[in-house]
């Protein structure tokens, strides 16, 4: 009986253990932390051994194959260990692929891959079954072992990227690359762009390649790296033959001769990044053969994602917007530009290295304040101290919304957008967003 060793017991880890019990495995999942109570009962019912607080090499270092948490860096003792003696080390996803024949559509990049996923699983789950995993949801791995969808949409991180062999998705996309997570790539931007690209690493001439041909990162690569899978564009700048453009306030889709063309004024999400993830999206379901009044409607009547530019709620004429999810500079530029009215700003958090210098012209034009929350708001003070006249900080998301609540104006908005991660004060970006949305209701 072939061993699998699991490192991490979360979602991934639990699913993968119990899809790795099914197929005949002999199943050890470890956790140098505790494991949650909710996933504790799982291992227990299902009789697969665990350990928590502590990695055991003598249970670890006779596994077979290893399915390693997104979380753990490669560069962990353990990790090593387990490399040096040839012991396959794999991602959650590379294991679940392995016992599925489902239509694989895998969706990566530094920002807007949840949005572009959980729109996509939206337009196609209007006309086929289809199931959306991997950084969403239920894992990947449980959802084969309980639901077996004939068709994916995986949104996939660079970590889970690091951790293929012969993963293969039949439709990949990638939205962008900007800097993120260089703290994990010894921080070398190279080997970031190189982890995203795994995407397409398998796939042969019979599969596609959906991507930004506007980000200069992306095209300079695929001038010195050939691929093999058919290459279909997407560009708010240029026409694209075979693929999708903006003309006219048209998104224009093309491909093999067969077109699709939609007004952008009918889009439910609005901004320019948001104009991107719909051409992506459609261009996968287009692939899919999803019939084109489907894809319209699905496109008007999407509700969008969870902190995320979410609207929360109108008080005194004042919008407050959760933007939590806004981890990264980049994603804080695409918000700052959607903002139409004087914003007062709410960032700060654990600094990831971020150099915000493209965030200038947006913070001169539209931000009125500034509320800096974080454990070290140093160089956020250092930084835009000089741009506004009010910038004040806080570690409380109360206290946070209660200042922005006296400094904005009828007409304003009040912007949650981090541009860092959450770890510092919150469990993560999502406690962070719903602290925000209960503190707003508060007032």
């Amino acid at each position: 009986m072939k061993r699998l060793v699991v490192l991490g017991g979360g979602e991934s880890g639990v699913g993968t253990a119990l899809l790795g019990k099914e197929k005949g495995f002999e199943v050890f999942v470890s956790d140098k932390g505790e494991i949650k109570k909710k996933y504790k009962d799982v291992l227990i019912h299902h009789e697969i051994e665990w350990e928590e607080n502590q990695h055991s090499d003598s249970k670890i270092l006779n596994a077979d194959v290893v399915m390693k948490s997104p979380g753990i860096p490669d560069k962990v003792e353990l990790v090593q260990k387990l490399i040096s003696i040839r012991v396959s080390v794999i991602s959650e996803i590379e294991f679940a692929s392995r016992y599925t024949d489902a239509t694989l559509v895998a969706i990566t990049g530094s920002n807007g891959k949840t949005t572009t996923a959980t729109l996509t699983h939206h337009v196609l789950k209007q006309q086929i079954n289809v199931g959306l995993a991997g950084n969403i949801g239920d894992s990947f791995a449980k959802q084969i072992l309980e639901k077996n969808y004939p068709n994916y949409v995986l949104e996939i991180s660079s970590f889970q990227l690091d951790g293929i062999v012969n993963f293969k998705p039949h439709i990949a996309v990638l939205t962008n690359i900007t800097p993120d997570h260089l703290d994990r790539y010894d921080n070398n931007f190279e080997n970031y762009v190189t982890s995203k690209f795994r995407v397409v690493e398998n796939q042969t001439e019979e599969d596609y390649f959906i991507y930004d041909a506007d980000d200069s990162v992306i095209r300079e690569w695929l001038i010195t790296h050939p691929i093999k899978s058919q290459k279909l564009p997407f560009s708010l700048l240029k026409d694209i033959e075979n693929g999708a453009y903006l003309k006219d306030k048209n998104i224009i889709i093309t491909i093999d001769n067969n077109q699709i063309i939609m007004p952008i004024n009918k889009l439910a999400l609005e901004g320019k990044h948001n104009i991107k993830n719909a051409m992506a999206a459609s261009t996968v379901a287009h692939l899919l053969k999803i019939r084109k009044q489907t894809i319209r409607e699905s496109l008007e009547n999407f509700q969008g994602v969870e902190h995320r530019l979410e609207n929360v709620v109108r008080i005194n004429k004042v919008q407050y917007i959760n933007d939590s999810k806004a981890t990264n500079v980049n994603a804080t530029y695409f918000a700052l530009e959607s903002m139409d009215a004087p914003t007062v700003w709410i960032v700060g958090g654990t600094d990831k290295g971020n150099d915000y210098k493209e965030l200038f012209p947006f913070v001169n034009e539209k931000v009125k304040a500034i509320i800096c929350l974080g454990v070290d708001n140093e160089k956020l003070m250092r930084t835009f101290g000089n741009m506004v006249d009010v910038i004040i900080e806080t570690q409380y998301m109360s206290e946070a919304v209660k200042i922005a609540y006296k400094v904005a104006e009828a007409g304003d908005n009040v912007l949650l957008s981090p541009a860092c991660a959450s770890f510092d004060l919150f469990e993560n970006y999502e406690d962070r967003g719903r602290q925000f949305k209960a503190a707003v209701r508060n007032l």
